[in-house]
């Protein structure tokens, strides 16, 4: 194990985590809001943000896929120290890191099951920066519409058409984060 990956996590857990917690939570509640994390270190090239939500959300029974430069020893090693989560195929992923193209194609993550459709993947989509502008917006959460500079609209709207099925998307980029749950709507441009 590499020493770095022995830091990086949060240095007081209980309060830390639960404001972090309340932030990823106001950012799914609230689609295509931007929100400000803080309080983890992990390796490049994970942003804060991506670190901070795997620390909050995922743990030893939650399988994690690291995709495309996500997927380098410092990462396994700091997943493993901090979290203890199993690395898995992208089929059996709850949770997956890394870029919109490394993480394609998203009809791989598993979307639940009728029975189940909270049996479901998250994607935890790194990107270079995280505005409100690009497509808009609309769905539960949102007063009328909102905007959000997302990599495409095509596999947003198909996922939304799957509802109760789908997966779940949060956006980061460095210590911001947005969330785009499978029940929003995003219209074309």
């Amino acid at each position: 194990m590499i020493a770095d990956a022995l830091t990086g996590g949060f240095t007081d857990a209980p309060l830390q985590s639960a404001r972090a917690f309340r932030e990823i939570l106001e950012a799914l509640a609230r689609p295509g809001t931007i929100r400000q994390v803080s309080g983890a270190r992990p390796p490049p090239p994970l942003s804060t943000a991506a670190g901070v939500v795997l620390l909050v959300l995922a743990d030893p029974t939650t399988g994690v896929h690291l995709a495309g430069a996500a997927d380098r020893p410092a990462v396994r090693d700091w997943i493993a120290f901090h979290l203890g989560a199993p690395l898995v195929r992208a089929e059996q992923a709850d949770f997956a890191v890394g870029t919109w193209t490394a993480l394609h194609p998203v009809t791989r993550f598993r979307i639940g099951r009728p029975d189940y459709p909270d049996r479901s993947a998250t994607l935890i989509v790194e990107c270079d920066r995280l505005v409100n502008h690009g497509p808009a917006l609309t769905g539960p959460g949102i007063e009328t519409a909102t905007w959000l500079n997302l990599p495409e609209t095509a596999a947003f709207r198909a996922n939304q058409g799957l509802f109760p099925l789908g997966f779940d998307t949060v956006f980061t980029a460095g210590d911001r984060l947005s969330g785009l749950p499978r029940t929003t709507r995003v219209e074309k441009i």
